[in-house]
């Protein structure tokens, strides 16, 4: 029996995903291809979903395009992708047109692996997106996401395995996106997979708790053939564990892997300059983390919700948050935490938090998935909540998909002359608003916004600045876009904006009034200033924490009851919707859809019957 150990490399995908928020760009990819390609591995990871929502969100890039040059830059090395499920590379299920028209597109434009998973490992929802990927031609992965709760246990994950073997699929990969896999538990693991599926096994695991190496080295021992690792430079904390240090370790053994050190480390040497460019993105949780063996937050959850509680100004309470998710966990029924569960999860357990009352505000997230709309919990839930959240919606037990009618040539006709391609239209339906956007700037060749310009109009005044804009800094780019402030009768002054899509807050003390040259006097004014006032009666509808508005859905004049839903919020890629807190008449509006509100800023005004 062949024991040569196989190397996927995810540099290109779950390395700079991990540990600079994705923003690696094309153009920093292609020059090392040609090492790369040369280096000999199994395969090389280059796409998923924050791949695809970084490109068409914060780069500007088409992350079609992107596929297609590293197709043509790397023609001996297969290419590999993250696949949700029936989600795809989105936050809600799609209906089985789309899933088999983007498998179809994605394999044609280049890709060769498809790893296919689903959050709560409900084989319904793989189902679809592996039989696509072999009537494409392709290599479909089945994947088994990993995780502890009492009711997840070798036996489980080995019914699972068989599941997917029956599916026809070609490999199967454990992922363990949260590091939770201990050694001794791998080889168990691994053993009883073998033993049970006639298949190839991948083991993906990200080094957070610092027992990933290990992991592998017992995994290796007990049968697995394939593991993914990363270039050094991009390897530990919440990323993988590093090719280089894999390749040494078993050269000269049965398991060698028979890849080129020198080669390895010339292709590191280019991530290592090419990493430094992108210091501002670098999350601040580096290093070993095993908290996650008590709280089980993944690595990329970890930063999502430092963000989350960044815009609030509550980084202090992180610690009552992770001891929030795992209650939070078990009240859905102990879901995997892996996209989207674990931004379902890790948003409300910040809600619960923040708003000093459990389950006072349900994202629409959490409302939808204890219905039924992402699949089978693998266990219980609490029925109480379910009963708050969805009241007497009935319950969905077939597969979602099944209740969703064809959507693609409608999705075709929502976005209209903006696409010229399918590959078009599928960027829209996988990322709405963030598609439409960019097909927009791509139409009128402004992909870059508007730098900032104070410039005298016609009548002699000055213009505004905009709210978003680039700043030139030390001969690097900033995308700057201002979301919000606080009053600016405050002293202390909040000023809310994003730099490259991360959360920014200044204080800034307010000053009545300064000397300008020439020793004139004048006030103090901002252009970005909130004309909103802040809550002082009961009828004032205001949001918890910084977000955009999706839609508002009453009018001036409209009558509503006291918990009627009147808008719908987005933050951290969630949406919630905000419900009147008294019954009463809508006085006045003060949001419109799209615009960004922040905390103790009234957005609607309800006056009492």
């Amino acid at each position: 029996m062949q024991k040569k150990i196989h190397i996927t490399d995810v540099i290109l995908r779950d390395a700079h995903q991990s540990l600079i928020a994705t923003r690696l760009r094309t153009e920093d990819m292609l020059p090392a291809c040609p090492m790369l390609d040369s280096i000999g591995y199994w395969s090389l990871e280059c796409w998923g979903g924050a791949t695809f929502d970084a490109c068409l969100r914060f780069l500007k890039e088409d992350p079609w395009e992107r596929l297609s040059k590293l197709k043509a830059a790397l023609p001996t090395t297969p290419l590999q992708m993250l696949v949700r499920g029936q989600n795809l590379l989105g936050y809600r299920h799609y209906s089985d047109d789309v899933v088999r028209a983007f498998i179809q597109r994605a394999a044609e434009n280049g890709m060769d692996v498809f790893r296919i998973f689903d959050a709560l490992n409900d084989v319904r929802n793989l189902t679809t997106a592996i039989e696509a990927a072999k009537a494409s031609g392709k290599h479909a992965q089945g994947t088994i996401c990993y995780t502890t709760s009492p009711v997840h246990d070798i036996n489980s994950f080995v019914t699972l395995a068989k599941d997917l073997a029956a599916l026809g699929c070609d490999s199967i990969a454990i992922k363990d996106m949260a590091g939770l896999l201990t050694p001794y538990v791998t080889s168990e693991l691994m053993k009883a997979l073998r033993d049970t599926v006639d298949l190839p096994i991948h083991l993906h695991c990200h080094a957070t708790a610092g027992l990933a190496e290990m992991c592998q080295l017992k995994a290796i021992e007990a049968g697995c053939r394939h593991i993914d690792t990363a270039l050094s430079s991009w390897s530990g904390g919440t990323s993988h564990p590093p090719t280089e240090s894999m390749v040494t370790a078993l050269q000269g053994t049965e398991y060698d892997t028979g890849l080129n050190l020198d080669a390895l480390q010339k292709a590191n040497s280019y991530f290592v300059e090419v990493r430094k460019k992108y210091h501002r993105f670098e999350s601040e949780f580096t290093g070993v983390d095993t908290r996650v063996h008590v709280f089980q937050v993944p690595g990329g959850m970890i930063s999502n919700l430092a963000n989350q509680l960044q815009e609030r100004n509550a980084l202090d309470r992180i610690n009552e948050v992770y001891e929030e998710i795992p209650l939070v966990r078990k009240d859905l029924g102990y879901p995997p935490l892996v996209t989207p569960t674990s931004q379902i999860v890790g948003t409300q357990a910040v809600l619960n938090v923040l708003t000093g009352a459990r389950y006072s505000t349900i994202t629409n997230e959490v409302k939808r998935y204890l219905q039924g709309g992402y699949g089978k919990a693998p266990a219980p839930i609490n029925t109480n909540l379910q009963k708050r959240a969805i009241g007497k919606e009935e319950i969905i037990d077939c597969r979602p998909a099944d209740l969703l009618k064809p959507e693609l040539g409608h999705l075709r006709q929502e976005i209209g002359h903006l696409a010229l391609n399918d590959e078009d239209v599928l960027s829209y339906a996988m990322f709405p608003e963030v598609g439409k956007q960019f097909l927009e700037l791509r139409s009128t060749g402004h992909l870059v916004p508007e730098p900032l310009e104070l410039a005298a109009n016609a009548s002699g005044g000055v213009q505004k600045a905009p709210t978003e804009f680039n700043v030139a800094l030390h001969g690097e780019s900033y995308h700057i876009k201002i979301t919000g402030t606080s009053p600016k009768n405050d002293i202390m002054r909040h000023f809310y904006f994003m730099v490259d899509g991360i959360p920014e807050e200044i204080v800034v003390e307010t000053l009545d009034e300064i000397v300008l040259d020439g020793g004139t006097q004048g006030a103090v004014q901002s252009n970005i200033a909130s004309k909103r006032r802040r809550p002082s009666v009961e009828g004032d509808v205001v949001v918890s924490m910084p977000c955009n508005i999706l839609d508002v859905l009453v009018k001036v004049g409209q009558k509503v009851n006291a918990g009627q839903p009147v808008l719908v919020t987005e933050a951290m890629k969630m949406e919630t919707e905000v419900t009147a807190p008294i019954a009463g008449t809508v006085k006045a509006i003060h949001v419109i859809k799209g615009e960004p509100a922040n905390p103790n800023e009234v957005l609607i005004e309800i006056a009492a019957e």
